[in-house]
């Protein structure tokens, strides 16, 4: 099967990584070969690829060490029948957070999932990026396709002032934007009023979160750059304001 002309693939297996906090992680049993399944709480990375933290204490953390090839399932957990609503699956490794790379995946993980707070730091516990080589995505009847990694991952190329900037801009937003946040949710998006807040910031959007329930908030165009994402998120503003 192949995706009709108004449906655009990407979009919708971005929308599942950023959005879904969960997922289903096979493994490769040690010793044996044969297929292991485990639910795992995720996050994401600035490109969208999913970041876990997991434990060495766990069957899956053993098995991944081991052997690194993984895939993960993420579903769009709709009312009703779920084979109804979107998934996809991912196929890739797991590999331990480069050094680098971890003071900003805990933070983005923390805000997935604030609870984290109390074992992050536990010494068995590590931060995972799953690097994927492809994807396949079931979106209803007639949208089934596999995807490539530039299909479903957001680029990062020269968006290096954005992303040193991130941090700061989730917690400026959190901090005095609490309101203009709750507009894109309820004006933009059709939330319901709640306290949405941010999560993550990248050159393609913005992560809301309001306790379990997530959102993505995609910008007209790519931005890359701190001056520039100022200026995108008052247009945005401004558009909710517009919409009332």
């Amino acid at each position: 099967m192949q995706p009709t002309a108004e449906f655009d693939a990407g979009l919708v297996a971005k929308s599942l990584l950023r959005r879904r906090r969960e997922g289903a992680l096979a493994t490769l049993l040690r010793g044996s070969g044969d297929p292991y399944c485990s639910l795992v709480n995720l996050a994401s990375a600035p490109d969208g690829s999913p970041i876990l933290l997991i434990s060495r204490l766990a069957v899956h953390t053993r098995n991944l060490l081991a052997d690194p090839r993984v895939s993960l399932m993420l579903d769009e957990r709709a009312e009703g029948d779920p084979l109804e609503g979107a998934r996809i699956m991912l196929l890739g490794v797991a590999a331990e957070a480069d050094p680098a790379d971890v003071p900003q995946f805990r933070r983005r993980y923390l805000a997935a999932h604030p609870g984290a707070a109390d074992y992050i730091d536990f010494t068995d516990f590590s931060l995972f990026r799953i690097e994927s080589s492809g994807a396949h995505l079931v979106a209803g009847f007639g949208r089934i396709v596999d995807l490539a990694p530039p299909d479903y991952l957001t680029d990062l190329g020269g968006a290096e002032d954005l992303l040193e900037s991130e941090a700061s801009a989730v917690e400026h937003m959190n901090a005095d934007h609490l309101g203009t946040m709750n507009l894109y949710a309820t004006r933009l998006l059709g939330a319901a009023s709640a306290d949405w807040r941010c999560t993550g910031i990248d050159p393609e959007g913005i992560d809301l979160q309001a306790a379990r329930t997530t959102l993505r908030l995609r910008f007209p165009e790519r931005v890359t750059t701190a001056a520039a994402l100022r200026h995108m998120l008052k247009r945005m503003a401004d558009i909710a304001r517009d919409a009332a």
